[in-house]
Formats: structure tokens, sequence, C-alpha cells
């Protein structure tokens, strides 16, 4: 077998690749994954910075809500496409979209562009984690996944902690437009490397895409972000527009369902949730999502003003939590490959987690770097144990024929959860800042929220007294943020305890037996 052809191996072929394969292919799908990360994170660290050239604060998360939505709309097709006809060409289609998404980005003149272009990004972006994590789960067997895994936690670890570090270096040595033109060669170097070295087979296939299914779910997705994003900010909860985003939400999803039980190939396969621990992993992943990507959206804002860092600075304490995630997936790999156990993992990760936000709480004006470090690290701990589990369970679940359909899967349901948490956290931290700048702003002095007055620069620039209740304003927007991320973390815990210890697949036992049509069922 060669490497490529491993990743698109049908049902009744498919063998596990030995190392040696499985180390050609991997440096394509590191690559791919650290395009991925390294746009989210390097953005991430200079949203403060677009707001003020381009204006619209109460904007903001729209910025990371185009990006991710456009994403989770497209995760499921690209699984399914990927097991119906191999991982090469989405992977090249991913790429070249995501670089013109890129490039474009950097040209935007104003906020509406900035955000139709991170959706294109998008478009591209959701193909790129998927075509990794599902190429891994073609060519690996699950025992010995966690080690390939920690490679790609590595990989993680330099998008994190390099991603806000390069951010706020291009931002403050040259301009926020070249955190997305950076992208290109990153992008091109992937581009051509996959291009040589993934070589997956030509073959006449004879599929029915589930095109109705599919557009559903995209319906879905969209109805249920807008409804999340207007709900109680543009519009009133009780208005014709709120009430008609809930109404197609749940008619597109009673639509999808009804579908998909009916579809020839169905683009997300019902039957895999029959499977307990399946089933929870997605759940899992939906409140890991609420929580990371909600909560954290924030943090640049809160540390570029009221903390007083500048962008790279911004980065850098990041870097705690980075390092905690890192740590933590990396051992949590190496225990699960040497003993195949792996439901601890996730108890302690919801644990941590939520004493992490809970402390995340505690921001104020008078919070230290060093203290606010502490906080990213409990939280960072407890991602760890989290984020490699959930991908390992949820591939662990199903047969091969459906990996790319667990690993779709897995991202869409994390997607959703982010754009929903970005999205309600986002809302929610615009009403109370705007709250708070409205009763602690006095001398007569406004400052524009839905404006470019929010820009650390400008802020670092007020009078004293208004400068301090500017920060508390925003401080205590974060604070309750985080006081309604905490849940979140609780959910995760309770819901891990209910995962089933079931055996890990190793090569020789995938090789040996034949493929199954349907996953083992967990009661």
């Amino acid at each position: 077998m060669t490497a490529g052809s491993g990743a698109s191996g049908t049902v009744s072929d498919h063998h596990y690749a030995d190392r040696r394969e499985v180390l050609i292919v991997l440096p394509g799908l590191l690559m791919a994954i650290l395009l991925a990360m390294l746009d989210q994170l390097i953005v991430g660290t200079a949203l403060p910075r677009i707001v003020g050239s381009l204006g619209g604060v109460t904007h903001l998360a729209w910025v990371v809500t185009a990006y991710v939505l456009a994403s989770t709309v497209t995760t499921p097709f690209y699984g399914k496409l990927g097991d119906m006809y191999g991982r090469k060409k989405l992977f090249i289609t991913a790429i070249v979209i995501f670089l013109v998404g890129s490039a474009l980005s950097g040209l935007s003149q104003d906020m509406a562009q900035l955000i139709m272009f991170r959706a294109l990004q998008g478009l591209g972006a959701g193909g790129l984690m998927v075509g990794a994590m599902a190429t891994l789960g073609d060519i690996v067997a699950p025992r010995e996944r966690g080690r390939y895994m920690s490679y790609m936690m590595v990989v993680m670890m330099l998008a994190t902690i390099g991603g806000p570090l390069v951010g706020g270096f291009i931002t403050d040595s040259f301009s926020w437009r070249w955190i997305f033109y950076i992208n290109l060669p990153l992008g091109g170097a992937a581009l051509v490397y996959l291009l040589i070295v993934l070589h997956v087979p030509a073959k006449k296939v004879s599929h029915k895409i589930d095109y109705l299914g599919g557009g559903l779910l995209a319906v879905a997705a969209i109805a249920i972000i807008l409804f999340a994003t207007f709900g109680g900010t543009e519009y009133a909860w009780a208005s014709v527009q709120i009430i008609g985003l809930g109404v197609i939400a749940v008619a597109a999803t009673v639509g999808f369902i009804v579908t998909e039980t009916r579809a020839a190939e169905p683009i997300l396969p019902l039957h895999v949730f029959r499977n307990r621990n399946f089933s929870l992993t997605m759940v899992l992943t939906f409140f890991t999502g609420l929580a990371m990507f909600g909560a954290m959206t924030f943090l640049p804002l809160y540390q570029q003003t009221v903390q007083g860092a500048s962008a790279v600075v911004s980065g850098l304490m990041l870097t705690p939590m980075m390092v905690g995630v890192t740590i933590t997936s990396i051992v949590s790999g190496q225990i699960v490959t040497r003993t195949g156990r792996y439901k601890l993992f996730p108890v302690l990760g919801g644990a941590i987690m939520t004493v992490g936000l809970v402390l995340l709480t505690r921001l104020g004006v008078d919070t230290s770097r060093t203290t606010s470090g502490l906080y990213y690290v409990v939280l960072g701990l407890g991602m760890g144990f989290l984020m490699q589990m959930v991908s390992l369970i949820a591939q662990n679940s199903v047969g091969p024929r459906d990996m790319g359909v667990a690993s779709s899967a897995r991202m869409f349901f994390q997607q959703i959860g982010g754009s929903l948490g970005v999205s309600a956290f986002g809302a929610l931290f615009a009403s109370k800042l705007t709250d708070s700048l409205r009763t602690a702003v006095g001398s007569g002095v406004h400052v524009n929220v839905s404006g470019g007055q929010l820009d650390p620069t400008v802020v670092n620039k007020l009078p004293a007294p208004i400068r301090h209740d500017v920060f508390y304003a925003i401080a205590h927007a974060v604070q309750s943020v985080f006081v309604w991320a905490a849940p979140a973390g609780v959910l995760i815990f309770l819901l891990s305890l209910l995962i089933k210890q079931v055996p890990l697949r190793g090569r020789a036992q995938a090789d040996g037996e034949a493929a199954s049509e349907q996953p083992e069922l967990v009661s």
C-alpha cells in the first residue's frame, strides 16, 4: 500500500499503513493543520487594531463568526466527499480557496468586505482540519493514533505560540493586513508538498451525493448562528425576524433528519449516533467549542487595553495557556498509546477546564499579568486533555468507511459550538460594555463603542479618569463572558463521566478482520 492509497482505501481493502508510510504523509497533514491554526490565532491578536482601522467594535465577533460559520457548513461535505473520492482533491481545493480568501482579506477596505472575505477563507478552512484528521484516521490504527496526534499537537503548539507572536509583531511593525498575506507562502508550500507526496490512485466511482441533506444542514446551522447573533441585540427576541429564524432552524433540522433516513449515501449518516461514545463526544465537542472559541475571542482586547499590552506582548501572554494545552495533549496521547485507556482524560479535562473558566471570571482592572497567566495555564491544561481524546474516541467509535464522517462531524459540532459561543458571547460582551460605559463614563465625554475609539492606542490617550472608567467597562464585560462560559465546563465534566471505556483497535486487529459496515454499539 502507498501512503496515498491508504487514505483512500475502500472498506473492502482497508488496512493501516506502517510507520514509514505514515511519516511520508504526515508532513503534509501537519502543514494543513498549521495553515488553519495559524490564521485563526494571528487574526485574534490583531482584532483590536482591525477594529481601530475599519471601525465597528460591535461587529468584532463577526470577523471570527463569518470564518467559523463558513467552515462549519462545509465540513460535512469535505468529510463525506473524502470518504467517497479520497482526500487529495479536497485538500488541494480547500487550500486554493483558503489562499484566495486570505489575499482578499488583506485587501479589505471596510468591515463588510473583511467579513465577506473571511467567510471565503472559511470555505477553504473547512477542508483543512477535516482532511488532515480523517487521513490520519485512515492510515493509523486507533491504538497507535495518540502518538501521531502528539506530533499534531506539537505543530499546534508552534502555531498557538507563534501565531499570536507573529500576528502581534506584524501588527505592530507593519500592518494588520499582512496577517493575511503571510498565509500565502505557507499555504503555497503545503499545496506543493501535497501535490508531490500525496498520490491517490485515480478511480471511477458511482456515488449519489446528498446535496439536499447537506443543504438543509447548512441552512439549519446558519439560522441557528443568526438567531444567537441577532436575538436581543439587533432584534427583540419576540420579533418576527428572530421567531422566523427559529422556525427556519427547527424546520431545516427536522427536514435534515428525515432526508438522512432516506438518502442512499447520507452526508451525515445517523447510524453513527447509535454509538453512545460517539454521541457523547459530539456533545463534548460542542460545549468545548462554545467555551473555547466564544470566551477566548475577547481576551486580546482586555490585554491590550486594561493590561496595557502591545499586540506582541498580548500574544506572549497567551503562551502559558497554549503550553498547558500542548503538555497535557502529548502526555495523554503517549499514555493512551501505551495503555489503551482513555476515559480518565476527558473527565480530568472537564474538571480542570471548569476551574480555569471560574478563575477567569476574576479578571479585573487590577489583575496582574502574572495572575492572569496562571489562570490561562489552568484553562490550557484542561483543554489539552479534551481536544485530542475527543477526536480519538469519535474515530474509534466508527468503522473505516465512516472515518471522514467522524472527523467532519467532530469539527462541525465544535464549530457550531464555537459559532454560537462567539455570537452569543459577542452579543453579551457588546451589551455589557455599552451599559457599563453608559453608567461609568462621566464628565460629558462620549466613547463610541461602534467606532474606532476602543482601539488600544486611542484608549490610552484618554484622560486618566475616563480611561479608568473605560478599563472598568471592558473588564466587567469580559468577566460576564466567562461567568456564562463556566457552566459549559461543568457540563463537559458531567458528560465525560458517561463515556464507556471501549478497547482501541490496533493495526493487526484491524488488518486481520473484515471491515464492518456498522460500528460497535455501546449501550
